[in-house]
Protein backbone atom coordinates (compact mmCIF):
# COMPACT_ATOMS: atom_id res chain seq x y z
CA UNK A 1 0.00 0.00 0.00
CA UNK A 2 1.46 3.14 -1.10
CA UNK A 3 0.78 6.75 0.11
CA UNK A 4 -1.34 7.65 -3.13
CA UNK A 5 -3.84 4.73 -2.87
CA UNK A 6 -4.57 6.10 0.92
CA UNK A 7 -7.85 9.07 0.92
CA UNK A 8 -6.75 12.07 1.34
CA UNK A 9 -8.90 12.54 4.58
CA UNK A 10 -6.59 9.85 5.96
CA UNK A 11 -2.98 10.33 4.83
CA UNK A 12 -0.38 10.51 6.96
CA UNK A 13 1.49 13.89 8.05
CA UNK A 14 5.41 13.82 7.79
CA UNK A 15 7.28 14.70 10.75
CA UNK A 16 8.33 17.87 8.83
CA UNK A 17 4.85 18.33 8.75
CA UNK A 18 4.65 18.08 12.53
CA UNK A 19 7.19 20.49 12.99
CA UNK A 20 5.91 23.34 10.06
CA UNK A 21 2.44 23.43 12.11
CA UNK A 22 4.35 23.72 15.35
CA UNK A 23 6.17 26.91 13.90
CA UNK A 24 2.93 28.13 12.10
CA UNK A 25 0.76 27.52 15.34
CA UNK A 26 3.22 29.30 17.48
CA UNK A 27 2.89 33.19 15.64
CA UNK A 28 0.70 34.80 18.03
CA UNK A 29 -2.11 36.25 15.94
CA UNK A 30 -2.23 34.63 12.91
CA UNK A 31 -0.88 31.22 14.06
CA UNK A 32 -3.99 31.27 16.68
CA UNK A 33 -6.10 31.86 13.60
CA UNK A 34 -4.89 29.01 11.55
CA UNK A 35 -4.89 27.02 14.87
CA UNK A 36 -8.78 28.04 15.14
CA UNK A 37 -9.26 27.33 11.45
CA UNK A 38 -7.75 24.07 10.80
CA UNK A 39 -8.76 22.47 13.95
CA UNK A 40 -12.67 23.13 12.62
CA UNK A 41 -12.44 23.13 8.90
CA UNK A 42 -9.87 20.57 8.18
CA UNK A 43 -10.90 17.76 5.73
CA UNK A 44 -7.88 15.54 7.12
CA UNK A 45 -8.94 13.91 10.18
CA UNK A 46 -4.30 13.83 11.27
CA UNK A 47 -4.48 17.66 10.85
CA UNK A 48 -7.95 18.04 12.60
CA UNK A 49 -6.58 15.81 15.67
CA UNK A 50 -3.14 17.61 15.88
CA UNK A 51 -4.67 21.50 15.89
CA UNK A 52 -7.18 20.31 18.37
CA UNK A 53 -4.04 18.94 20.62
CA UNK A 54 -2.35 22.21 20.45
CA UNK A 55 -5.41 24.33 21.23
CA UNK A 56 -5.83 22.41 24.27
CA UNK A 57 -2.15 22.88 25.22
CA UNK A 58 -2.44 26.34 24.86
CA UNK A 59 -5.22 26.92 26.61
CA UNK A 60 -3.77 25.07 29.15
CA UNK A 61 -0.29 26.84 29.45
CA UNK A 62 -2.56 30.20 29.60
CA UNK A 63 -5.10 28.56 32.37
CA UNK A 64 -1.52 28.09 34.49
CA UNK A 65 -0.14 31.12 33.45
CA UNK A 66 -2.84 33.19 34.94
CA UNK A 67 -2.74 31.02 37.94
CA UNK A 68 0.84 31.66 38.27
CA UNK A 69 -0.02 35.35 37.69
CA UNK A 70 -2.93 35.32 40.12
CA UNK A 71 -1.23 33.76 43.24
CA UNK A 72 1.84 35.90 42.50
CA UNK A 73 -0.58 39.33 42.31
CA UNK A 74 -2.36 38.32 45.84
CA UNK A 75 0.92 37.38 47.58
CA UNK A 76 2.55 40.61 47.17
CA UNK A 77 5.28 39.58 45.25
CA UNK A 78 4.29 41.29 41.77
CA UNK A 79 4.63 44.72 44.50
CA UNK A 80 7.92 43.79 45.41
CA UNK A 81 8.96 42.99 41.89
CA UNK A 82 7.97 46.30 40.90
CA UNK A 83 8.54 48.49 43.71
CA UNK A 84 5.45 49.30 44.82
Amino acid sequence: MDQNSIPEEYRPISMWGYFGYEILFSIPVIGFICLIVMALASKNVNKKNFARSYFCFTIICFMLFAIIFAIAFFSGAVNQVFGG
